[in-house]
């Protein structure tokens, strides 16, 4: 178990030391436009490569929607009624606020 603690404990010291590293060479030539001109498209470039868990496509979206519309016709949903805020619904439903 220290031995887990101890890697962790490294893994930040070692993040942190990259990212004084990478601010420092941005800081060292922030003052050319060609090159930071190129690291703002590798870093655009790194960022596409990021997966966003959030992002879906438009069928994806839609199929969410209809499978929440088909639950709702099941009986397995809960809307809000017409006048009634948040707070009203989410202590309606069960919700200790």
């Amino acid at each position: 178990m220290q031995s887990e603690q101890k890697d962790k404990v490294m893994t930040a010291l070692q993040y942190e030391d990259m990212t004084t590293q990478l601010w420092q060479n941005i800081g060292a030539i922030a003052d050319d436009k060609s090159l930071m001109k190129r690291l703002a498209k590798y870093v655009a470039k790194l960022r596409k490569e990021k997966e966003d868990p959030t992002l879906m496509t438009k069928e994806e979206y839609f199929a969410m929607l209809d499978e929440a519309e088909q639950q709702l016709a099941r009986g397995e949903g809960h809307t809000m009624l017409p006048g009634e805020d948040l707070t009203d619904f989410l202590r309606r439903v069960g919700y200790d606020i």
